[in-house]
């Protein structure tokens, strides 16, 4: 007779216990070996430290280290891990930095990462975050940290990236993106209808919200909000736990025009007054749109707004090239609105 375990208490807990202790098993192998991995790099750093004949011949080093290692342990030990061990100290030389709860797949990622800012953040973030491997892979890719870096504040972004040293930011533009990339939607690159792009991300929603950022959870699709005479539809509404506030996303194909902003502020101030708590910050509007306009966002109510904020979409991938120049045709935009607003305010 088999006892299923809904119906059989102990059987379930002796299941839950049998987990726990696996799981516990599995943190501990993973944490003793990123720091065995550590120490194995500062040895092979401080032995090619000890002279400039034994840094010559550092390469025949690692080759002989290599199969001696390998015939006694078995795999894991090929040169290129070895190397990977050896910039792993080099990167992290500070043992009270690692994060042990990490994985040596997370940081042979991180190891590929050159600028030390953007390494430390994105170690950061998929800690608090909770990303896995596959996932911090997506985001390095996409370029998270170039593109908070091109559409925000750099110094705040940089700021954030030292880690456990500053204070959650409250500040929407600091947890908003542009471009988004929605390139796990597989959509065409010209033809599609503004309702399968809403399906679509309905439809990968976990792609969605790894897109949008830390603190995101999803809402609503669709939701009604009424007045006295009127009903409205917002397309997306997403809660941020670390803002403490709601996010409406109205998507748009084609150009950013003065209606589609005049509507988002129609909508934020609807939702202010008959959705949002009292205990809510107020509420965030995000237009995303597959082309801008820098005359709309230069001269409506979007330039001066501190809740109101108007994207672009990339429905595919773009190439690291093709990436790096919207980012720095972003940055100049950002720039050049921020000089006019300081002119605007006496600065």
């Amino acid at each position: 007779m088999t006892l299923d375990a809904a119906n059989n208490p102990l059987l379930s807990e002796i299941r839950h216990i049998i987990e726990q202790a696996r799981q516990r098993v599995h943190q501990t192998v993973n944490s003793e070996m990123v720091q065995a991995y550590w120490h194995i790099g500062r040895v092979i750093v401080e032995d090619e430290q000890q002279g400039q004949q034994r840094a010559a011949y550092g390469k025949q080093q690692l080759q002989h280290l290599s199969e001696q290692l390998t015939r006694d342990y078995g795999k894991g030990f090929d040169v290129s891990n070895l190397r990977n061990m050896r910039r792993f100290y080099q990167s992290f030389p500070i043992r009270d930095t690692l994060c042990l709860e990490l994985s040596w797949s997370h940081y042979r990622v991180l190891l590929r990462l050159e600028n030390p800012r953007a390494r430390d953040w994105y170690k950061q973030e998929t800690l608090e975050q909770n990303w896995s491997v596959r996932a911090l892979e997506r985001q390095i890719g996409v370029l998270y940290y170039e593109r908070l870096l091109a559409s925000q504040d750099r110094t705040a972004v940089e700021q954030e990236a030292q880690a456990n040293t500053t204070q959650l930011s409250t500040r929407p533009e600091e947890y908003l993106r542009d471009p988004y990339v929605l390139d796990f939607l597989n959509l065409p690159a010209q033809s599609f209808l503004e309702s399968e792009l809403e399906q679509g991300l309905i439809d990968n929603l976990q792609h969605f919200l790894l897109e949008l950022g830390k603190g995101f959870a999803f809402v609503a699709r669709q939701q009604r909000i009424s007045t006295d005479d009127q009903d409205f539809y917002i397309d997306l509404v997403f809660y941020n736990f670390k803002l403490k506030c709601f996010l409406l996303i109205d998507l748009k194909l084609g150009k950013l025009t003065h209606q589609d902003v005049g509507q988002m502020d129609s909508y934020v101030r609807i939702y202010d007054r008959h959705k949002k708590g009292e205990d809510d910050n107020p509420t965030i509007g995000l237009i995303l749109c597959s082309q801008k306009s820098e005359t709309i966002a230069k001269y409506s109510v979007l330039a001066d707004n501190q809740q109101l904020f108007a994207a672009k979409y990339l429905p595919y991938l773009p190439t690291e090239d093709e990436l790096r120049l919207e980012l720095e045709r972003e940055r100049q935009a950002v720039q050049q609105r921020l000089t006019v607003k300081g002119e605007r305010h006496g600065i």
